[in-house]
């Protein structure tokens, strides 16, 4: 059968290893699998295919350190996920049993228990429970939770996979993306390299952003890596619908060769990601925390064990019959040998250097040479550029908005409640004063977008939403002018640390004096949140505002490198530093008293609350471009970031973000027209949990119309006001700089950037600075509660 598409060139900058007890595994793990009848009897495997597949090669190249023993342990752990992959394909795929594949799995967790399991009833349960009590017992008790929870994941996801090709629904890239980590099981495999390497990471840093990026970025090499070649035995023959190839095959329109293209691009995006994270935010993590050097040397070990299982990974793909992987691909012949012997390599191949066991590490230097046109893109950007305003889209927005009554007591309400935190203060000679103003806070109307994102709410809780809308706002303009121009970010985090001093989880205990406005509005709205919230939710509520806080620490970090974000870690951060969870929490926890904690950690919510949030994120993005591009040098937006992955021009970006946001707007109807409703069943959910949950979608309606109507109707984004807020003056019908004079003076520097005719704006310039921009053409927009 003919190569659907050539392999591409991957990126893959460590060498490959091969453990030397590679033949015993071999034989340990054919024994073991035709001990738990995987082989025999079981319908799904004989020998040959076994054999050919090879698994005790897998496990040599991705742990090469291991002793025997451990190779042959987890050598069985690959044979008994890949035996269960076949095994669901077979009985379940195929023939689209939901009711079976369910009762299934539900049995699967049973055998992960010291003591207590049923008998088994099929090799997946039979070998599940004899490798857990052979793993579980040498590892702690933190390391045996995050291991059932991904072992866990990597089961009961598969029903996502098998629902999507029961509806015949290709998903879009972010929700791919998500759903691959846990229905591919590399967070599973990441886990297994802690028991391999003997080297647990601590229980203090394993949910912390850095471990965390590691473990995403680790598992989405792999599996992003296993979609290039598993696309042929996967798509052409198995009718799966679960390959990057294929998501970005339909969701860009491309064809199959472009798409494996971008879907290696998108590979060493994710490698380079955990290079940049493993270089850069562990180091410091491990230093802050205060972990002795045997806990800092386990760290260090995991994650070479993660690397050594990229480099493995990808050779043992090159080698297995498996996969695609034959002669005649250009990219079978980049990394570590590829799949057969010299003679049976193209000239081409050949020229390309040595191939064999051995050989990878003589060229590293031409996969590290072809990273560096991307790598260079990546931190080659040139702020305040002038790009002008975005066209705006036709956006879809299915559901109606609905504005409170009391939108305009909430916008006096607001600006006198920021007088009295001192948002609107001008200190002479403290930095990040008059950052805002009375003009830039009516301007930028939040009570606008609190009145349609809580349309039922009353005076004090419109005010309170508009409160924290006005915060977090307020926090992201402010930390880029204090600390976006310091040396390092110590100043920045410590700032960012004593936030959480202003929200202590017993109201008892007594918050320092502010120092700050941002610190006085912060303790004044928290003390009116969580006072009547129970202890869980007010610990809930105080994650969802230090997330934020922290992103805005993440934010600093890449501006100060030029750094623009990887497209994943940006999709994933921007729904932190827009301050989705902390509005979002606000309307969870209005319901959490009907409704048990473990539906709204379930994969339905969760991805409808994401997929809200990235819709309101990039529609965000689209409104911001020329604010954060051209007048505040930013990075951090999603058509910048699609401009520098695709490599194309803002135009076309812009309908790749639109149609994201199209997709993730559809992923959210699915969700609430048909994954809900299977959810309360397999819940069991009372009529009033559901007809909570059935609140919180509306509710979700409601922020994503609300916010589209915002964007409309502020005068934060069009160009006219951009330039009023940043002094430029309307004279005549050209736009002139403001004479410098203290705080503010920034807008002198800025009439470089419109030199030769202001971003698109038309008139004026030449060189130095210019005489003037042409006034451009202004919108008419409401001010009113009937803004649209």
């Amino acid at each position: 059968m003919a190569q659907p598409f050539t392999l591409p060139d991957f990126y893959m900058p460590y060498p490959a290893r091969i453990n030397p007890h590679v033949e015993e595994a071999r034989e340990h793990s054919k024994a073991w699998a035709r001990e738990m009848t995987m082989i025999e009897g079981s319908g799904i495997w004989d020998e040959a295919t076994f054999d050919a597949h090879d698994y005790a090669l897998l496990c040599a190249y991705t742990h090469p350190d291991a002793d025997a023993a451990e190779l042959a342990l987890v050598t069985d752990w690959y044979v008994w996920v890949f035996f269960f992959d076949d095994h669901f394909l077979d009985i379940f795929k195929r023939t689209q049993d939901m009711a079976g594949a369910k009762a299934y799995l539900d049995r699967l967790p049973l055998f992960m228990a010291a003591t207590g399991t049923p008998e088994p009833t099929n090799a997946v349960e039979q070998g599940l429970a004899d490798l857990w009590a052979r793993t579980v017992p040498a590892m702690s008790a933190d390391w045996a939770a995050r291991f059932r929870e991904s072992t866990r994941a990597l089961l009961e996801e598969s029903l996502w996979e098998l629902n999507n090709i029961n509806e015949g629904r290709l998903s879009n890239p972010v929700e791919y993306i998500e759903m691959r980590r846990k229905v591919g099981g590399a967070p599973w495999s990441a886990d297994l390299v802690e028991h391999a390497v003997g080297a647990e990471v601590p229980a203090a840093i394993a949910a912390s952003r850095p471990m965390q990026v590691l473990k995403d970025t680790f598992a989405d090499g792999v599996h992003l890596r296993n979609d290039l070649f598993s696309y042929q035995r996967e798509v052409e023959d198995e009718g799966e619908l679960a390959n990057c190839v294929l998501v970005l095959e339909q969701f860009l329109g491309c064809d199959t060769q472009q798409a494996a293209e971008l879907t290696n691009d998108l590979l060493t995006s994710r490698l380079q990601q955990f290079e940049h994270t493993a270089l850069t935010e562990v180091p410091p993590l491990l230093l802050e925390s205060g972990l002795d050097p045997k806990s800092c040397l386990d760290v260090g070990l995991y994650v070479k064990g993660l690397q050594d299982w990229q480099s493995g990974g990808h050779e043992w793909h090159m080698r297995s019959s498996r996969y695609m992987n034959g002669a005649g691909s250009a990219g079978s012949a980049v990394g570590a040998g590829g799949a057969g012997a010299p003679a049976d390599r193209t000239p081409a191949q050949l020229l390309g250097g040595p191939v064999g066991i051995g050989t990878s590490a003589a060229r590293l230097l031409g996969s590290l040479v072809g990273s560096l046109p991307r790598r260079a893109r990546q931190h080659g950007n040139v702020p305040h550029r002038p790009v002008g305003h975005l066209p705006l889209p036709e956006f879809l927005m299915p559901f109606p908005l609905r504005l409170s009554p009391h939108l305009d007591v909430a916008r006096e309400h607001l600006v006198e409640w920021a007088r009295r935190m001192g948002i609107l203060d001008v200190v002479p000679g403290v930095p990040g004063s008059g950052v805002w103003s009375e003009e830039k806070i009516r301007d930028y109307d939040l009570p606008l977008c609190s009145a349609g994102i809580h349309p039922d709410a009353s005076v004090e809780e419109l005010d309170l939403t508009s409160g924290w809308l006005a915060w977090g706002t307020y926090g992201d303009d402010l930390y880029p002018v204090i600390f976006g121009r310091t040396p390092d970010l110590a100043a920045a985090k410590a700032s960012t640390e004593r936030l959480s001093l202003f929200m202590p989880l017993d109201p008892a205990d007594p918050a320092p004096p502010p120092s700050s406005p941002l610190e006085r509005a912060l303790s004044d709205l928290w003390t009116r949140t969580a006072a009547p919230l129970t202890p869980a939710d007010r610990r809930t509520f105080r994650t969802a505002i230090e997330d934020m806080a922290d992103s805005w620490l993440w934010e600093l970090a890449n501006q100060r490198q030029n750094r623009i974000p990887d497209p994943v870690d940006y999709v994933e951060m921007r729904r932190k530093t827009f301050g989705s969870d902390l509005t979002m929490s606000l309307s969870r926890l209005s319901h959490g008293l009907s409704v048990p904690p473990e539906v709204y950690r379930s994969r339905p919510i969760r991805n409808m609350e994401n997929s809200a949030a990235d819709y309101a994120c990039l529609l965000n993005d689209v409104f911001s471009y020329q604010k954060e591009i051209q007048f505040e040098g930013e990075i951090h937006n999603a058509v910048l970031v699609v401009q520098n992955f695709l490599d194309c021009e803002p135009p076309e970006a812009l309908v790749v973000v639109n149609n994201l946001m199209t997709a993730r707007m559809q992923q959210f109807q699915h969700i609430v027209d048909l994954e809900l409703p299977a959810l309360y069943d397999d819940f069991a959910l009372p009529e009033q949990a559901r007809r909570a949950l059935d609140g919180y979608a509306a509710e979700l309606k409601d922020w994503m119309s609300g916010i589209l109507n915002w964007h409309r109707g502020c005068f934060r984004y069009d160009e006219a006001s951009l330039m009023r807020h940043h002094g430029f003056l309307p004279v005549a019908d050209i736009w002139r700089p403001a004479a410098p004079s203290g705080l503010g003076t920034s807008a002198a520097r800025l009439a470089e950037v419109f030199s030769g005719g202001g971003g698109g704006s038309g008139g004026g310039g030449g060189v130095g600075a210019p005489a003037g921009i042409r006034l451009p053409a202004q919108r008419t927009l409401p001010r009113s509660s009937s803004s649209h």
